[in-house]
């Protein structure tokens, strides 16, 4: 029986996916390069611990010589933070928690980034309150595509992998997902629609678009 959602947050609470690239393409314009989505696919989802694209590094292999990368960080950043900020949560999140929290079930998130990023996002959207267990890629060995965080997110909450439904839009964090023998239920952001995602044991364009009822159901005839 159901006991918990797990959530991933970028991406599927709130569309950061979309402008993390858009920063970056535009930092890569100023220099007279471009940034192709194909080199930028593996790093949704992941964190620093399992990244094999750094885009620091490829700028300056595009421009065969080295940039003050301290500079371009606070450029970044701040361009980055500007485009999230303008984000509003994406469509069925709240409806999902809500919804979640009537039934009874536990709330988790299960996210490759830092714990400053999520939780300081949650409080922000005033959704922190609703999460029993927060799990970030800074509190892990591996970060997604490793099941580190999933794991340890049944580790807190003492449940078993076959109680709980995780939420994701990435192919890193199916993968993760998967791996820690959870049910995964997929989102693609804007980013991923092209992907496959063939391990995805549900695969929905919006969380509008099943019920938790529904979900629910789904999962039971899975199983």
């Amino acid at each position: 029986m159901i006991q918990a959602l797990i959530l991933d947050f970028d991406g599927l609470i709130i569309e950061t996916e979309l402008p993390d690239f858009q920063s970056w393409q535009e930092l890569y314009h100023q220099y007279g390069e471009t940034l192709s989505l194909d080199s930028w696919l593996p790093l949704i989802g992941t964190g620093s611990s399992a990244r094999t694209f750094h885009p620091h590094d490829h700028l300056e292999a595009q421009l065969g010589r080295s940039l003050d990368r301290a500079q371009i960080r606070v450029q970044r950043r701040r361009r980055y933070a500007e485009l999230v900020a303008a984000q509003p949560l994406l469509p069925g999140v709240e409806a999902l928690i809500l919804a979640a929290k009537h039934a009874g079930l536990k709330l988790a998130v299960a996210s490759s980034s830092s714990r400053e990023w999520v939780v300081g996002h949650l409080v922000q959207r005033e959704l922190e309150a609703y999460f029993d267990c927060i799990v970030c890629g800074d509190e892990v060995v591996h970060a997604k595509p490793f099941p580190d965080v999933y794991q340890a997110v049944l580790t807190q909450l003492h449940l078993q992998a076959n109680q709980a439904i995780a939420f994701e839009d990435s192919p890193n964090g199916l993968q993760a997902a998967r791996q820690a023998g959870i049910f995964c239920v997929v989102v693609p952001n804007p980013l991923t629609q092209g992907y496959p995602f063939e391990q995805a044991n549900l695969r929905l364009n919006s969380l509008l678009e099943l019920s938790l009822a529904a979900l629910l159901k789904s999962f039971s005839a899975a199983k």
